[in-house]
């Protein structure tokens, strides 16, 4: 482990010192007139932020989405002030009006920041973990970008090297995830990221004591991390030169990613509240904000002040990131020059645009022949990977029940990595059994922008990465997710790994979709859509898909829309619909033949994706659910939880709800009353409750 370093070529003026004290009393006032929040980690964290914004990172904040800046992720989402200050002292749009109204409705400045809302927020932080988890994908994402583009350039020589700056926490440290992407990235030798870890050893409950005794940095070696220590200053602030010194060897580090542990004292200097739990996580009070304001040379009586010279000098990164932004055009101009088939690429991929004709490398399959939709799943992803080299993937270790593999002989994994098919800039992403740092990962991978992310495992496992999923569709974040063995329909695995109540549980995400083909061709048009949706109406996307075969029917490009008549009645209006998901379309499209038979005109509806099929106007909707066919019944391998809005008060659910078994899903199906007896059953008993 490296020690405090001795030598350092930081200019540190007295209005360097200002600015960052101007940071402290900020934050201060900002709590304080609102009435809550966390000041005391803004106020500790204060030199740290400005060294990295002021000093070390290239951005522009004329051009917060330069495609050639570093990224910044504040993983404890709590202490936002950290960032929004730096962020008004450096020009990036925020004003003191907008500090003043801090966590307060319609203001730039939440409670904890969130990407798309404030301009330079490059996250939405707030669960603890979830930022460096974020950050990890960030690197991925990089040097996934520089294979794509520039993969023979020197180390630091390409535009397309740049740095990812975290800011961490005991917190979260402490949570699950920060292990598995931590692993994660050591695992993959990511020395594009730099963590600094704010071990100021301070809790909502207290001294961190109460709950964790771990070398902290001893774990990060262990995962193959680049880790360094640096000790508070004689004053107990910052040591400034030191952390400046840490911080460039950190970034200089190029094999392994780094981690620096700084000691702080939080709400450092306030008089009486350093050092204390309650600065956490409340205002610190008039009197000892006015008491702080007179240590660090403030006038008591002046709220939010900032002196014209401060301003004026932090501004001054305004002139400083257009000429970085300039030169790195220039830069990326000379690359241009002799690599016109990449700068095209790159273009495309900027503008987010598809390749002409990409659609018609789409499989179309042929119908009658009984297929997994995970297979199918499988054979589309490879076709898509063969015209968009910018979409790339994998599995939570689960590679070959999910078919997610695009191409076998390329990993992505890092030089001495022993495997033959390791590949630094490889297709394939190996993220182990880690479903959570999975899913965070790739929304890190998403908000770095320039490629396209999926990944899979098991539905049932959906659990292990619900956080991540619902910051997904917080953001709007155009992932993938390849989500297998859908229902007890993968049989003799039990009911530890029956998804039951997940379908539900996961539609109930605001902005996430839930696609749920019937059969390989709805599964081909369902990646068309996601593919299509990426930049137009960008948002995540759980498909859903079988372990076992599935009858295939004809392509209808209606599937798209959510929900689409499939079969059409016969003889007539249809007195009854029904409405069926994934492989349970089968047992619809059987009952259907069965009330044909019997003289009762029946409609069969698949409804792959409920969100989808929302969207589309109401006279579409009419169109495939008539309000006059009052007859209905809903049929799927889950809780009907969805379905009832759907169905209406005449009709009727065929579902499951209790926990599956472990035999042949013929048997279970059965066993459990998913047949299509027992849909044409609930079609009698919703045709007498409507009157029909």
């Amino acid at each position: 482990m490296s020690t405090k370093p001795t030598t350092t070529d930081l200019e540190w003026t007295d209005l360097d010192q200002r600015a960052v004290d101007t940071a402290r009393v900020l934050a201060m006032d900002s709590v304080q007139k609102v009435g809550n929040g966390h000041p005391g980690t803004a106020m500790s964290l204060a030199p740290a932020a400005y060294l990295l914004f002021q000093k070390l990172m290239r951005h522009d904040p004329s051009d917060a989405g330069w495609a050639g800046r570093d990224r910044f992720v504040l993983s404890p989402g709590h202490t936002s002030l950290t960032l929004y200050v730096q962020l008004y002292l450096a020009g990036f749009g925020l004003e003191l009006d907008d500090l003043r109204s801090f966590r307060t409705w319609g203001s730039k400045t939440p409670g904890h920041p969130e990407f798309g809302h404030t301009t330079g927020v490059e996250t939405t932080t707030g669960p603890l973990g979830q930022g460096i988890a974020n950050a990890v994908g960030m690197a991925m994402a990089a040097r996934y970008e520089r294979g794509l583009f520039d993969p023979e350039a020197p180390e630091g020589a390409s535009p397309f090297d740049h740095t990812i700056w975290a800011i961490v926490s005991d917190g979260d440290l402490e949570e699950g995830i920060s292990a598995e992407a931590s692993s994660l990235a050591g695992h993959q030798k990511l020395g594009n990221i730099v963590a600094l870890y704010d071990d100021n050893h301070i809790s909502i409950e207290g001294d961190t004591a109460t709950a964790l005794s771990e070398d902290v940095l001893k774990r990060y070696e262990a995962y193959g991390w680049h880790v360094q220590r640096i000790e508070q200053a004689e004053s107990g602030d910052f040591d400034i030169h030191a952390l400046h010194a840490a911080l460039k060897a950190a970034q200089a580090e190029t094999e392994r990613p780094s981690i620096i542990a700084a000691r702080t004292i939080i709400a450092w200097p306030a008089p009486n509240a350093q050092n204390t739990e309650a600065s956490h996580g409340s205002a610190l009070g008039a009197d000892e904000v006015a008491a702080t304001k007179r240590v660090l040379g403030f006038d008591p009586e002046q709220h939010f002040a900032v002196d014209t010279d401060v301003i004026n000098h932090t501004r001054a990164l305004v002139e400083r990131g257009r000429e970085a932004h300039a030169a790195w055009d220039k830069k990326l101009q000379e690359w241009r020059n002799g690599n016109s088939e990449r700068a095209a690429l790159f273009d495309r991929i900027t503008a987010g645009e598809l390749p002409e004709g990409w659609e018609s490398a789409l499989p179309v399959f042929e119908p009658g022949k009984d297929v997994a939709t995970r297979k199918a799943s499988g054979q589309v992803l490879k076709a898509l990977g063969g015209v968009l080299p910018e979409l790339w993937g994998g599995s939570a270790d689960l590679a070959g029940s999910n078919n997610t593999t695009i191409d076998a002989s390329s990993s992505f994994l890092p030089k001495g990595n022993p495997l033959p098919e390791a590949d630094p800039y490889g297709r394939t992403i190996h993220f182990g059994i880690r479903e959570h740092a999975m899913g965070s990962t790739m929304n890190g991978i998403a908000l770095h922008g320039n490629t396209r992310v999926y990944g899979g495992t098991f539905l049932v496992f959906s659990d292990y990465m619900r956080p991540a999923v619902r910051l997904a569709a917080l953001m709007k974040l155009p992932v993938t997710y390849v989500w297998t063995h859908d229902s007890i329909g993968l049989g003799e695995d039990g009911p530890t790994h029956q998804p039951v109540e997940h379908l539900s549980a996961l539609r109930a995400i605001p902005g996430l979709n839930v696609v749920r083909p019937a059969d390989a061709n709805e599964t081909a048009i369902a990646w068309r859509e996601i593919t299509r949706r990426h930049t137009a109406n960008p948002a995540p996307h759980g498909l859903a898909l079988t372990r076992q075969n599935v009858p295939t029917y004809e392509a209808d490009d209606n599937a798209a829309k959510g929900g689409y008549v499939l079969f059409e009645a016969e003889g007539g209006e249809p007195r009854v619909i029904l409405i069926g998901t994934g492989s349970e379309v089968q047992l619809a499209v059987e009952a259907r033949e069965q009330l044909q038979a019997a003289g009762i005109p029946t409609r069969v509806v698949s409804m792959p994706s409920v969100e989808w099929f929302e969207e589309q106007d109401k006279g579409y909707r009419e169109t495939v659910l008539p309000p006059s066919v009052k007859a209905r019944v809903a049929v799927e391998a889950g809780i009907g939880l969805t379905w009832y809005r759907f169905v209406g008060e005449a009709g009727r659910i065929v579902s499951l709800e209790h926990f599956g078994a472990s035999a042949d899903y013929k048997v279970l199906f059965r066993e459990f009353g998913l047949t299509a007896e027992a849909v044409v059953t609930a079609a009698r008993e919703s045709l007498d409750a409507a009157g029909r």
